[in-house]
């Protein structure tokens, strides 16, 4: 038993040095092969600092729109018994099973110039696609599931007792909210938060087609990293690449002290 202990660890070592701390440890090599100076003017020049202020300026508007959504629909789809629940259920698993560059296609033929919205919004000088606003929406499609997941199990297993008692006894449904249904569900609700934000600013595949890739302007950080490596610029690309793989390993990190505090809470 010991022995078939030993391989087994050793092996679940080997596959997470080859697949995980390896590929880390090469970005970092290749973003500093040219010394310090040159990574931190690679990280520092107009097009990457624009880069990263598109990437975040996405986060902080698609994080609290998908926040608010996971929570109404895992409130509506575990709380309550509707016509129409289990397909709004099937809606919130849809951008899991759709491949991003579909999504971000679809955004195209509704937003774009020869789409179907198309000549609306050109004739009232408004951009979605090539723009932030397409951006966005792409973004917010592909991370809007992440919330909402995790809450409803959640919600689920709470049942309706507590909060039916505290109906019962004056309370209005913000006080119902916040001082019964939140406090059962605030570490599932950080976990899918946590979980959006990186995919939301690691995504390429739905940014990528609405983007339109024009630098210093609708390029994210992902895009950006793309645009010099395909330009030869490998040393940068990997620089900045670098910048992902801190927010990789800080949600990582995040990710392990949220599930340490979960399970010493279910402990004490």
């Amino acid at each position: 038993m010991n022995w078939s202990k030993a391989v087994l660890v050793g092996l679940a070592l080997v596959v997470v040095g080859l697949f995980l701390i390896l590929p880390v440890v090469a970005v970092f090599v290749q973003g500093l092969r040219q010394g310090l100076e040159y990574y931190l003017g690679a990280i520092t020049q107009p097009d990457a600092k624009a880069a990263v202020r598109l990437t975040l300026t996405v986060v902080a508007i698609v994080l609290p729109l998908n926040t608010l959504f996971g929570i109404a629909a895992a409130w509506a789809i575990a709380k309550h018994r509707f016509p129409g629940r289990s397909l709004l259920v099937s809606l919130v698993e849809l951008p899991l099973s759709v491949s991003p560059v579909i999504s971000g296609l679809v955004y195209v033929l509704l937003f774009g110039r020869q789409g179907y919205l198309g000549p609306w919004l050109e004739a009232h000088d408004l951009k979605v696609v090539f723009a932030l606003p397409g951006i966005v929406l792409a973004t917010a499609f592909v991370t809007i599931a992440y919330v909402a997941r995790e809450l409803i199990p959640l919600m689920q297993a709470q049942g309706r007792e507590e909060e039916e008692a505290a109906l019962t006894l004056g309370a209005s449904g913000w006080q119902i909210f916040w001082r019964v249904t939140l406090p059962g569900i605030r570490w599932g609700l950080l976990y899918g938060v946590i979980m959006c934000n990186a995919r939301a600013m690691g995504e390429f595949g739905a940014v990528a087609v609405v983007s339109g890739h024009i630098r210093g302007q609708t390029a994210t950080v992902p895009l950006y990293v793309e645009m010099l490596y395909n330009e030869y610029q490998g040393v940068a690309a990997f620089a900045v690449a670098s910048l992902l793989t801190l927010l990789a390993l800080g949600t990582l990190l995040a990710k392990s002290l949220l599930t340490w505090r979960i399970r010493h809470e279910h402990q004490g």
